[in-house]
C-alpha cells in the first residue's frame, strides 16, 4: 500500500507532466467557480471542481496542483476497488487481482490527468460497494442504505451517470436475490434512502430547468450528434485494444494489456454457469453500459476499468481453483503455484509500468497532446508581461499568485505561441530577444521572449536578416 501511495504522488513527476487542453479547461473551470455554485445550480462535477479550485488556490497554477485531486480520488477509488472485489472474492483473488488494475495503464493515467474523468470510474466503484455492503449481509446496517443514497444523489451530476442510475434500478428490479433483499430491508431506513434519493432528483430537475444545457452535459457529449456513436464508439475501443502500431488519441495503446484481456476472457466464459448470480451478471452488464457511454464520448472508454477488474478476479478464481483441483490433497502444489503465478504478475505489471512511463514521454503522437508551457513559465519567468491568444483564461489565474501580468493580443507578435514581453512598458518598440522550446520534435517553439529596443544598451537591438535569435531548450533555460 505504501509503494501504491508513493507511485501515485509521484505520477506527475514521471509521467505526463504536461497539461492536455481538457486539464487547462479543467482548471479554468474549478478556478472560475463561484462560491454560490450549487445554489446557482453550477452542481456538475461539484466534488471535483471544488476539490481542484481548493488546491490551486493552496498550491498555485502548477501541473501537480491541478493533477492532484485526481491523484487523491485515485488513491480513494484503489482502495475501493480491494474492498469491492475482496467482498465477492477471497483475499488473495481480490489482492491480485485489485493489483493488476490499479497498476494498469488507464488507471494510472486517470489517476495522473486533472479532469473530472476519474469520477465517471469512482462513483459507481463506490455504489457497488455500498451496495455489495448491504446485500452481503444478514442484517444490512441502514448506515450503508444511506451513504448509499448520498453517493447516487452526487453521482447523478456527474456525465452518463444518470444511465448508471437508470442501470442499477433496472438490475435490482431485475435480479430475484436483490429484490428479497430490498423487500427485507427495515421500513424506516428504507424510507429515508428513498426521501434522500428524491432530493438529489428533485436538485437534479431544478438545475436542468434554470440550465437546460445541463441536461445535455450529463448525458451526451458537448458535441456529440446521433451519426457520431459508431466513430465515437471505434475511436474509443481502437487504443484499448490496439497492440500494434502508435496511438493517436491522449490514450497510450494498448490500454489493456494482452495478458489482462486473456484474463478477462477467462472469467467470462467462467461466469456463464452462473450468470444470474449478481456478481457475474454485473460485470458482463457493465461491459454493456461501457459499449453505450464510449458511442457517446470516446474517452469514457477508462470505465472499462471496472468490469475489467471484476472479470480479471473471475479470471484468476477459475485459475487458481483447476489448480488445486488437480491436486486437492497436494499441499506442496499451492506453493509450486507461487512461481508461475510470479512469473505472470511480473510479465503484466513491469511492461505496463514501463509504457505508462517513458510512452508519454517518447510516444510522439500522445506526448505532442500535452502543453509544457507552463512549467517553463514557472522556471524562467518572474514579473514578465504573458502575452497569450490560446488558453488566455487559464494563464489569467496566474496574476493572482505571481507577478506575471497576462494580457491578450499583441501587435506583430507571433501569437500563436506565448509572447513574453520582458518589461512593463508593453507600448514600447520591441524585438524578439530569444525562443524557449519544449522537448518535442515538431512544434517545439512554444515561448518568444520580447525586449524592449534598446532597453539593455540603449541600442537598437534588432537582429538583421542575417541574424538568427537565440533558440534553448526547455530543460537548460
Amino acid at each position: 500500500m505504501a509503494a501504491f501511495i508513493a507511485l501515485l504522488f509521484t505520477l506527475p513527476l514521471i509521467a505526463q507532466d504536461g497539461l492536455s487542453e481538457m486539464e487547462m479547461d479543467s482548471a479554468t473551470n474549478s478556478y472560475h467557480l463561484s462560491a454560490d455554485a450549487a445554489i446557482n445550480g453550477n452542481l456538475v462535477d461539484l466534488p471535483y471542481r471544488i476539490l481542484q479550485k481548493l488546491s490551486i488556490r493552496v498550491f498555485g497554477l502548477t501541473p501537480y496542483a491541478i493533477k492532484l485531486p485526481s491523484i487523491i480520488v485515485g488513491l480513494i477509488l484503489g482502495i475501493l476497488l480491494i474492498l469491492l472485489l475482496n467482498r465477492w472474492f477471497k483475499n488473495n483473488v481480490s489482492l491480485l487481482a485489485s493489483c493488476l488494475v490499479v497498476l494498469s495503464t488507464p488507471f494510472l493515467f486517470l489517476a495522473g490527468s486533472g479532469t473530472p474523468l476519474i469520477m465517471l470510474v469512482f462513483w459507481p466503484t463506490l455504489l457497488l460497494w455500498l451496495g455489495s455492503k448491504i446485500q452481503g449481509e444478514k442484517r444490512p446496517k441502514p448506515m450503508y442504505s444511506f451513504l448509499f443514497a448520498i453517493a447516487l444523489a452526487f453521482a447523478i451530476f456527474t456525465p452518463y451517470m444518470l444511465y448508471f442510475a437508470a442501470f442499477c434500478v433496472v438490475f435490482v428490479l431485475l435480479q430475484p436475490h436483490l429484490r428479497f433483499v430490498l423487500r427485507s430491508l427495515p421500513k424506516l431506513p428504507l424510507m429515508l434512502t428513498g426521501l434522500i434519493i428524491l432530493a438529489g432528483m428533485s436538485a437534479l430537475i431544478i438545475n436542468i430547468i434554470n440550465q437546460p444545457v445541463v441536461i445535455k452535459e450529463l448525458l451526451l457529449s458537448p458535441n456529440f450528434e446521433g451519426q457520431n456513436f459508431i466513430p465515437n464508439f471505434m475511436s474509443g475501443m481502437t487504443p484499448a485494444f490496439q497492440w500494434f502500431g502508435e496511438s493517436s488519441t491522449i490514450f497510450l495503446a494498448p490500454l489493456i494489456a494482452l495478458p489482462v484481456l486473456a484474463l478477462a476472457l477467462v472469467g467470462l466464459l467462467s461466469t456463464t454457469k452462473g450468470f444470474f448470480a449478481s456478481r457475474n451478471s454485473i460485470a458482463s452488464l457493465l461491459t454493456i453500459f461501457v459499449i453505450i457511454i464510449t458511442g457517446l464520448n470516446p474517452q469514457a472508454v477508462v470505465f472499462l476499468i471496472l468490469p475489467l477488474s471484476i472479470l480479471t478476479a473471475h479470471g484468476l478464481k477459475y485459475l487458481l481453483e483447476k489448480w488445486y483441483g488437480l491436486f486437492p490433497e497436494n499441499p506442496y502444489a499451492r506453493v509450486a503455484a507461487l512461481l508461475p503465478l510470479t512469473i505472470l504478475f511480473g510479465i503484466i505489471i513491469i511492461p505496463g509500468l514501463l509504457q505508462y512511463v517513458h510512452g508519454y514521454h517518447y510516444n510522439s503522437k500522445v506526448a505532442s497532446q500535452f502543453d509544457y508551457s507552463l512549467d517553463i513559465i514557472h522556471q524562467n519567468l518572474t514579473d514578465e508581461t504573458l502575452i497569450v491568444e490560446k488558453n488566455y483564461d487559464f494563464y489569467k489565474i496566474l496574476e493572482d499568485s505571481t507577478a506575471i501580468e497576462v494580457v491578450k493580443n499583441l501587435e506583430d507578435a507571433d501569437t500563436d505561441r506565448i509572447a513574453v514581453l520582458k518589461t512593463q512598458a508593453s507600448n514600447e518598440d520591441y524585438i524578439l530577444s530569444r525562443i524557449i522550446t519544449s522537448p518535442m520534435k515538431e512544434n517545439s517553439d512554444i515561448i518568444y521572449l520580447y525586449t524592449v529596443k534598446g532597453e539593455e544598451n540603449g541600442t537598437d537591438n534588432r537582429p538583421n536578416e542575417n541574424d538568427q535569435p537565440a533558440t534553448q531548450s526547455s530543460e537548460g533555460a
